[in-house]
């Protein structure tokens, strides 16, 4: 069959799938501290991934916000190409999975939602895909000592109940995945979105435990136990480089306990209490510049 738009480029995906599952995840505006793409990342690491699709950029992207890359050719020494933005999905070449999976990876689009949108539910059907899974995530007033919130909408309650998400009540601005899950409900495709809520003085960092909050529903749905120790260390040292900064500086250890205290009570934040803390914009470019310079300090040993 013909690919029905000359933006799509459908390369392998056989009409044998079993029950596949689309997992998909785009950098910007839905990815705080890169958490949703780092979790798909994750999953193609996982799996042994085969090249199923592509979206080419062409019609999508706005170059002047999201530019091309040059590199260098590991098959061709000193020749160097242009690489696009894109939006690649791969296909699981496990046997041993009980259902396949496809991960579609990309940056946000800037221009024709709908049009792209339209691409990533016609691979959907090529497949056959049984369910979509967006992942995304976003910066809220959140302690980084508690475990990471999953909140998320689906298609229908049993979905919700399945996945455990926390339902959301936000209205308002959206990205491409808040998009792409109506199109999904349009089409009576079934699909659920899941949000990592990452703490907002924490953002310019990697967050492994979002990473992780995000991973494990999608492992358990298709029943696999994934070795999580790369995660799981690497959440171990986060939280290690916070302990340190909170014991150097008392004004970010009330502030996190302030954060603490109104996710047990579930308050808002209460503006007659901000002038107790310190100003949210400065002690983000603390934590930051303490995380990146131990960071740096680590890298010197």
């Amino acid at each position: 069959m013909p690919d029905l738009h000359p933006a799509l480029q459908i390369d392998d995906l056989p009409e044998d799938l079993r029950r596949p599952v689309l997992v998909v995840a785009f950098s910007g505006w839905n990815d705080a501290a890169e958490s949703a793409t780092s979790a798909a990342r994750f999953l193609c690491r996982t799996w042994s991934m085969k090249h199923a699709a592509l979206i080419h950029a062409e019609e999508f992207y706005h170059f002047g916000l999201t530019r091309p890359e040059v590199r260098f050719r590991k098959d061709a020494p000193g020749v160097r190409e242009v690489h696009w933005p894109s939006a690649d999905f791969s296909r699981s070449d496990e046997p041993s999975l009980a259902r396949d999976v496809i991960v579609g990876l990309g940056a946000e689009p800037h221009l024709k939602w709908q049009t792209f949108c339209g691409h990533v539910l016609e691979i959907a059907r090529r497949a056959q895909v049984t369910l979509v899974i967006t992942l995304g995530a976003l910066l809220a007033d959140v302690p980084h000592t508690r475990p990471v919130r999953i909140s998320g909408v689906a298609t229908d309650a049993e979905l919700g109940r399945r996945f455990q998400t926390t339902p959301t009540r936000y209205e308002g601005p959206t990205g491409i995945i808040g998009v792409l899950n109506d199109a999904c409900r349009r089409a009576a495709l079934p699909a659920v979105s899941l949000w990592a809520n990452v703490p907002h003085y924490v953002s310019e960092v990697s967050n492994p435990h979002a990473v992780l909050a995000l991973v494990r529903p999608v492992l358990e749905f298709v029943e696999w136990e994934a070795d999580l120790s790369e995660l799981t260390e690497a959440a171990a040292e986060f939280d290690r480089q916070l302990a340190r900064i909170m014991a150097q500086k008392p004004e970010v250890q009330k502030y996190v306990q302030e954060l603490e205290r109104r996710q047990a009570q579930e308050e808002p934040a209460d503006p007659a209490r901000a002038g107790d803390l310190p100003n949210a914009a400065d002690l983000i470019r603390e934590v930051e510049q303490f995380l990146r310079q131990q960071r740096g300090d680590a890298g010197k040993n």
